[in-house]
């Protein structure tokens, strides 16, 4: 099953015009500058703002101009949580999720295990004017869920939040989109949020769509605008093999290759994104001798793309598992002879995964 949908929306100052076909399982991150359209386009799928165009979620038709459909919004069983929480203050947190359940049909126990996943139970007969900015937006995912949608979007939810607050609803965001798997669009302008949320990516520009695909396959893209930021880098899939307590550092796979994640305790066969950025990223023609670096990845230059007025370049190396990026300088480059097929040595320290 998957999301389709194109719209088209013109403005004085702004024009939409979008086609996109999602998966309809896991995160769908939309991502891109100011004023790209990130959240025109998702007030389109949900139906507040009318677009000429169609929309599906699988054999579900909400919008198709050509034969006259088009379901309003509150019929579209879409969730749709905004950047600001938007609760009734006049009512608990209890108030509010109970709200929802009673629109839904949604029973008590429905609402306790919400407010389980969310880690909310003890706020319940709190006030919602009592909350910090993390918690309102725990309980307005929750009172969002309780309406039972069949597509959750999410407009920048962490946004209005500091990065402690950020930080701490990160971990239950990402427990729910595992558990309930509710196929999820998230517009987002923070990349650590895609990282760790996404499996799909959208990157977008000027109300149009630059490019569209898998995660680690577009972060690793030297070509895109993605690729041109300070933290610019890969992720890659690992897996993890064991935990050395002495040093506190974690023994992972990468395909075959072992590597090492300092800090982190990963139980073992568990699997986790390893994000390691560009900038990290050292390459050799031999293998090093005697080095402190621990992560090597024996690989090949896919694509080189230079900014000659910066005097450097990015390099894709095709690595056991997937794909690295390198920043180099262009005196690197043209002392190391880095072009399309040489094989390669990619190196990065430990404390540089994350």
């Amino acid at each position: 099953m998957t999301l389709a949908l194109s719209f088209r929306l013109e403005r004085p100052a702004f024009s939409l015009d979008v086609a996109l076909t999602l998966p309809a399982t896991g995160v769908s991150a939309v991502f891109g500058p100011s004023g790209s359209g990130k959240t025109t386009l998702l007030r389109c799928m949900a139906g507040l703002e009318r677009a000429g165009g169609r929309m599906a979620l699988g054999p579900s038709v909400f919008q198709d101009d050509d034969h006259r459909v088009w379901v309003p919004a509150q019929a579209r069983g879409v969730g749709l949580v905004f950047q600001d929480a938007r609760l009734f203050e006049h009512l608990s947190v209890a108030g509010n999720l109970r709200f929802a359940a009673r629109r839904s049909g949604a029973a008590d126990g429905e609402v306790h295990a919400l407010a389980e996943l969310l880690g909310v139970t003890h706020l319940l007969r709190r006030g919602v004017t009592t909350l910090s900015g993390g918690e309102r937006q725990r309980v307005a995912i929750a009172r969002t869920l309780l309406a039972r949608p069949g597509l959750l979007l999410l407009d920048e939810p962490l946004a209005a939040v500091d990065e402690t607050r950020r930080r701490e609803i990160l971990p239950w965001l990402e427990r729910v989109v595992r558990e309930l798997r509710l196929p999820t669009v998230l517009v987002t302008h923070n990349l650590d949020e895609v990282v760790r949320l996404a499996d799909h990516l959208v990157l977008m520009e000027e109300g149009r769509v630059r490019a569209a695909g898998e995660l680690t396959a577009l972060l690793a893209r030297p070509d895109l605008p993605l690729a041109r930021r300070e933290d610019a880098g890969a992720v890659l899939t690992a897996h993890a093999v064991a935990y050395d307590a002495e040093h506190h550092i974690s023994e992972l796979r990468v395909g075959g290759t072992p590597i090492w994640l300092a800090g982190e305790r990963i139980p073992p066969a568990e699997a986790v994104r390893v994000r390691i950025h560009a900038s990290d990223v050292t390459l050799a023609l031999e293998p090093p001798v005697a080095s402190s670096a621990l992560n090597r990845f024996r690989g090949e230059v896919e694509t080189v793309v230079g900014d000659p007025a910066q005097g450097r370049c990015l390099v894709a190396v095709a690595v056991d598992g997937g794909r690295l990026l390198a920043s180099l300088s262009s005196l690197s480059r043209e002392r190391l002879g880095i072009e399309p097929g040489r094989r390669v040595w990619a190196i990065a320290k430990t404390v540089a995964l994350v």
